[in-house]
């Protein structure tokens, strides 16, 4: 295990993960562990479904397309479709045609459709 500190992983990123891709780097905040670098090549770590479960969480909050986090998850495109339906995450967001009716505004200036 390593320990890097803020300004030092700030300044030279790349010594930090190179020394990731050999041990776990702790970073230092003001002499308190902040954050921890992995080498995501860990066995261990892709065997414990950490892959699937980033690129889930990517996808769901709107970090990562659909095609990119099938790919962080090592899934075809299908199979990571079918375990987002799985765990309840949709794959696109409201509808593709609004519902047809007279269109109103909220009091944030959004646009509603309304019906009949």
């Amino acid at each position: 295990m390593h320990a890097v500190q803020v300004r030092e992983l700030k300044n030279n990123p790349s010594q930090a993960l190179r020394q990731a891709e050999r041990e776990v780097v702790v970073v230092m905040n003001r002499e308190r562990p902040s954050a921890l670098l992995l080498n995501f090549e860990e066995k261990w770590l892709r065997g414990a479904g950490v892959s699937t479960a980033l690129a889930t969480a990517l996808f769901r909050d709107g970090s990562l397309s659909l095609a990119r986090a099938a790919k962080v998850a090592e899934m075809s495109l299908m199979d990571f479709m079918q375990h987002l339906f799985r765990v309840g995450i949709p794959i696109a967001q409201g509808t593709a045609y609004p519902r047809l009716g007279t269109v109103a505004k909220n009091s944030a200036d959004h646009e509603i459709y309304e019906t009949g």
